[in-house]
């Protein structure tokens, strides 16, 4: 037994400084985005070591962030404040000699608070797997919890000493604990803490053991460690087990509660198992049991994942009769699904019957309406739908700025988008519990992704309230902006701070991986959610669908529609338009029109997304008169083309040279109230350059300018291609200066585009010409490489094609499958021996010093390759979380 004794006045002193220091931290009163991060605070971080001097097992590499968050230690870091104010400091300095059981739950109880404690053991034990004497001691505090009825903070120090000793040490817990427990605590008690410690890390087969010891000593097991011993069962799909513990309760007690049963149904609904999760719901009265409200949304969530809206409401409409009110839960989950299924139009009447019964719509209802409207393409309706939450008085979240931002960021006008993101922190519409979410998820839409995740480093380091949200948009933008690296560094940084992944943070992990077209590495990663449980959806099999599209593998793409079905992940509305979007670019547009009926007769309504996939498909193929058609069935449907439909059929109409229908497409959509714009004016710009009439080309600038637009880039570059597909090089020029006098910066498309007229224009003026474009800061690219062994080609030099082809492969250039076509065809004109029209010395000089210079860019940025490391292990080793 450790004694007490009062420690002189020095003592305490020595202990009370340091930790008053450390409770002087800044409170983040207010989130100011326009200032840098660098000012804030960062003594918590310098100062964690002070812990060390409380702690009997710290060592001189001590560092507390290993065994608890930042959120646990800010919260110790008060509780121990308050224990040396309160003139307790001895029990701190005489814990801090000799681990000591007994001092140890003196602290513990001292920190008042239950999260407080147990960071406090954390920390005592260490961020090993303990000494036998440590481990023992550590029993025989979980011994004294108990014995004070504290008994959770029992179980959670039984569930850090099993997670830390292993499976292999775990029988000798056991025994230890219970060869002394009768001291301290009753059988039941240190029993019932065994079972809940092995439960709370997973170890199902372990705690069965303590069940039987319990059968065996004569103690009745509660109730809830039974119930979360069903669910952890029946998630490893260990069914012999769960039925015969379910015969065990009714044989041996404790009764099935509703919950037991609403534990069971879901377990068999996340197994497929349906048949069998209904027949529970028939079976609860004869156990004196009543389906409730959550028996009803598990069953009616179940239906709606697996692609049964209309079960759901059938299941809905007998929930009523039952006399069970539905929840907004309830609500929400048929709402989500008939969004996912493109009914944006029964989801918003299921919301207004909401209403009419009186039932307050939350935040979460309104983010699914919205979100649902976004990917509907709807956007007026989706932003009428906010400010009828602003009326409403419901306070959107970081879940609601998400959707707002990111919908019109994807669908929306880019002066909306910039408009939003403007006023959405200065107007104070944000409540100060989400304050924190949005001002990481506003640095990363405004592109200031490392701004973004310092903000987040420093909130945690503070303690202030965030959310697995503020995480996911950093994780998400890390991943749109292809850094894959630094997305699996907020994710390691999430698990380690104690946050659960979402669905959307596995989905943001595979988005990153498919934007660099690293296919394999994806569909490990998916493997490794699904063994390890996460809550993977249809959104991660959609993205890495998208992704096979993307890299034009049909194949891979077909095999992993077919693997999602069969792994009983029902596709929504958004995965049937990109499985039609992606068959439609490959030019597999019977196939995809099948998928398109196949959608409607599921009940799924196709949006203007995969009518206009489908039509651009046929455009793409000639097939107009097809694509027309479609485009009527549209309207039949109840579908009005919008904008992106017109310029699909006008871009078909150019491609063939049909003008005059192109035109009077364009006179169509303007007389039904449509307005053009860049895209339409463009493509008709595109399309009279095409036929060589700049005449043409000139007339739509002028109209586009009497619409109040301005052209772009691609206006610009459009023009110049016309002019030096003619020859006129002047012409060119002349649009060249034009766009840089309008602020435009060229772009490589610029560059090219006037390269390859320079190789066909006259050698004086041609050495102007690039003079200037070097002036400019050219860039090249595979395309502009290509394009100038074309021009070797067609100058009767195809030696000197293969000659810088042969150099580049020694930098090791990424060919494109053209760079290919145009070296084999200079491989052909030197074997077939043809007779070449060759063109002069000074135009071959000319054109090997812009091969050169080219050559020399690509030589001095050619990427860096990773060492003793292929891409799957490099994937491999940032799923120590996982």
């Amino acid at each position: 037994m450790c004694r007490r004794s009062r420690l002189p006045m020095s003592a305490r002193f020595h202990v009370s400084r340091p930790l008053l220091f450390l409770s002087r931290h800044h409170a983040l009163n207010s989130l100011s985005l326009g200032i840098p991060f660098s000012h804030y605070s960062n003594s918590a971080s310098d100062s964690s070591h002070y812990l060390s001097q409380f702690l009997p097992l710290a060592t001189s590499d001590f560092k507390p962030l290993n065994t608890i968050t930042p959120r646990e230690r800010r919260t110790l870091v008060v509780g121990l404040s308050a224990i040396i104010k309160n003139d307790q400091g001895f029990v701190l300095k005489r814990f801090s000699l000799r681990f000591c059981p007994f001092f140890l739950v003196k602290i513990m109880k001292l920190l008042d608070t239950r999260h407080a404690a147990f960071a406090f053991f954390k920390l005592a034990f260490g961020d090993g797997c303990g000494s036998e004497e440590t481990v023992r001691l550590s029993c025989v505090a979980a011994h004294v919890l108990a014995a004070q009825r504290l008994q959770l903070l029992a179980q959670d120090v039984v569930s850090w000493l099993v997670a830390r000793v292993g499976a292999g040490r775990t029988k000798e817990l056991v025994e230890f604990m219970w060869r002394n427990h009768a001291v301290y605590e009753s059988d039941f008690s240190v029993l019932n803490t065994l079972m809940r410690g092995f439960l709370n890390v997973g170890m199902s087969l372990e705690a069965l053991e303590i069940l039987h010891r319990m059968r065996d000593v004569g103690v009745r097991p509660a109730l809830s460690s039974i119930t979360i011993l069903l669910r952890l069962l029946l998630r490893v799909g260990d069914y012999g087990s769960v039925w015969k513990l379910f015969k065990d309760m009714l044989c041996k007690g404790p009764r099935p509660s509703n919950i037991t049963f609403n534990v069971m149904i879901c377990g068999f609904c996340r197994r497929q198992n349906v048949v069998i999760a209904e027949s529970l719901l028939h079976l609860m009265p004869k156990f004196m049991c009543s389906p409730d409200v959550i028996t009803f949304n598990i069953l009616i969530n179940d239906c709606c994942v697996r692609g049964r809206t209309s079960v759901a409401i059938v299941w809905l409409h007998l929930m009523v009769r039952s006399g069970c009110e539905p929840s907004v839960v309830t609500f929400t989950t048929i709402m989500h699904a008939l969004c996912r299924e493109g009914n944006v139009v029964e989801a918003r009447k299921l919301f207004d019957g909401i209403l009419d019964m009186g039932i307050a719509p939350n935040a979460a209802i309104y983010n699914t309406l919205m979100d649902g409207y976004f990917k509907a393409r709807e956007v007026g309706q989706a932003s009428l739908l906010y400010e009828e939450m602003n009326t409403n008085g419901v306070s959107p979240d970081c879940v609601t700025f998400n959707i707002l931002v990111g919908g019109h960021y994807k669908y929306g006008r880019k002066e909306d988008w910039n408009r939003l993101l403007k006023d959405s922190i200065g107007l104070g519409l944000f409540p100060d519990c989400s304050l924190c979410d949005v001002s990481v998820s506003w640095l990363c839409w405004a592109g200031r992704l490392d701004e973004a995740m310092k903000l987040l480093q420093e909130l945690l380091e503070k303690g202030l309230t965030l959310s697995v949200v503020a995480f996911n948009s950093v994780i998400g933008a890390y991943s749109r902006a292809g850094l894959e690296d630094k997305a699996f560094e907020a994710y390691r940084i999430m698990v380690k701070c104690g946050f659960t992944p979402s669905s959307s943070t596995c989905n943001s992990l595979l988005m990153g991986l498919c934007t660099k077209g690293w296919l394999q590495e994806a569909r490990i990663l998916l493997y490794r959610m699904l063994e390890k449980g996460f809550p993977i959806n249809k959104v991660a099999y959609t993205v890495l669908l998208d992704g096979y599209f993307k890299m034009n593998d049909l194949d891979g793409a077909q095999f992993l529609w077919r693997e999602m079905k069969e792994r009983g992940i029902y596709p929504d509305a958004v995965a049937f338009a990109a499985l039609i979007d992606g068959l439609s670019k490959a030019g597999n547009v019977e196939e995809a029109y099948e998928v398109l009926l196949e959608m409607s007769a599921i009940g799924f309504v196709p949006n203007n997304f995969a009518y206009n996939s489908l039509i651009s498909g046929l455009c793409n193929c000639g097939r107009m008169t097809e694509a027309l058609k479609l485009e009527k069935e549209m309207r039949q449907k109840g579908l009005l083309p919008d904008t992106f439909t017109f310029n699909i059929i006008i871009d078909g109409f150019c491609r063939r040279g049909q003008m005059k229908f192109a035109i009077d497409t364009f006179l169509d959509m303007q007389r039904i109230g449509l307005l053009p714009d860049i895209f339409t004016f463009n493509i008709l710009i595109g399309g009279y350059s095409k036929a060589f009439d700049m005449v043409g080309a000139g007339e739509i600038v002028n109209k586009m300018y009497s619409c109040g637009l301005d052209p772009d880039i691609t206006t610009y570059n459009t023009r110049m291609h016309g002019y030096c597909r003619m020859r006129k090089m002047n012409q060119a020029v002349i649009i060249l200066d034009q766009l840089i006098s309008a602020g435009i910066v060229p772009n490589t498309v610029t560059y090219n585009t006037m390269m390859s007229g320079i190789c066909s224009d006259i050698l004086d003026r041609a050495m102007i010409l690039t003079a200037k474009l070097l002036k400019m800061g050219f860039i090249p690219n595979v395309i502009t490489t290509n394009m100038l062994l074309s021009h070797f080609c067609k100058q009767g030099m195809p030696e000197k094609a293969l000659l810088w082809g042969q150099k580049l492969r020694e930098i090791s250039f990424g060919f494109d499958e053209i760079s290919y076509r145009i070296l084999d065809q200079a491989y052909h004109l030197m074997q077939d021996d043809v007779e070449l029209v060759r063109g002069t010395y000074e135009k071959g000089l000319f054109m090997d010093f812009l091969m050169y210079i080219t050559f020399d860019y690509f030589s001095r940025n050619r990427p860096q390759k990773i060492q003793n490391e292929n891409s799957v292990k490099l994937i491999e080793s940032q799923f120590v979380a996982l």
